[in-house]
């Protein structure tokens, strides 16, 4: 009997292989994440090449293989990738948010449904464009740090619990420190970055979206720290990232 299974995916990445094929890697609702071949995608003639390009969410049918899964069937669930590769910041913020599931989803085929949801909930609001990119990628790096169990400390100290907000961040050692518990290195960032960086973990939009420039600037720094201190790389794909908040287009800052 064929071997066949089926499962709805976010495309993280692609690569070539040979002359007409691809090597397509998705987060899967069930599946975790999957690199499977889909075959003649690159020829103009291709049924469900375009269906495969990075963000695209898709419910795709699997052929089991012997080293690489084979791609049968694509069928379309949410077109993300039209609105996001014709803007150059949310397109930034998708590639590192697709990088970030990629580096955090190691092992293939273990489900990480609550990753999934995260991605497909972070494309959809910048696919959407009603929110500044710049937050929406920083609320998911928050949270994908929480799932991942590197939540910075915002409310308390790192060390030893004491309730904040706290006036010193340490990256190597956790998140806010208190006086007495603060180690050589930390930086003081202002009460509004924490309080920020809390809305967008837990969803507080209106809050995050009275924000300033530079608040969100400096917001952006810390968690663009932490999470590459955890993965213990660079992301390739942050430098890209385009940081311009509406609020400072309008203002012409």
């Amino acid at each position: 009997m064929v071997n066949l299974y089926r499962d709805t995916g976010v495309v993280l990445r692609t690569h070539k292989l040979g002359e007409a094929d691809r090597i397509v890697t998705l987060l899967t609702r069930r599946h975790g994440k999957v690199r499977a071949v889909a075959k003649g995608v690159r020829r103009t003639s291709s049924r469900f090449g375009a269906r495969l390009e990075p963000f695209g969410h898709v419910d795709v049918q699997f052929y089991t293989g012997r080293t690489l899964d084979v791609i049968t069937q694509v069928e379309t669930v949410d077109a993300f990738q039209l609105p996001l590769v014709a803007d150059y910041q949310r397109y930034t913020a998708a590639s590192a948010i697709a990088e970030t599931a990629d580096r955090l989803s190691a092992e293939e085929g273990e489900p990480v449904l609550k990753l999934y949801l995260l991605v497909c909930g972070a494309l959809r609001s910048l696919a959407a464009g009603e929110r500044d990119a710049s937050l929406v990628l920083d609320a998911f790096f928050l949270r994908a740090m929480s799932y991942a169990g590197w939540a910075p400390a915002l409310t308390e100290c790192a060390r030893c619990g004491l309730p904040g907000p706290h006036v010193a961040f340490s990256v190597a050692a956790g998140g806010s420190m208190c006086q007495d518990c603060r180690v050589p290195g930390c930086v003081h960032p202002a009460p509004e970055v924490l309080a920020l960086l809390t809305a967008l973990l837990h969803g507080e939009w209106p809050l995050a979206e009275s924000t300033l420039p530079g608040t969100r600037r400096d917001a952006s720094g810390l968690v663009a720290a932490h999470l590459q201190w955890h993965l213990e790389r660079q992301l390739r794909s942050l430098p890209l990232v385009e940081r311009r908040a509406r609020e400072a287009a309008a203002q012409g800052q």
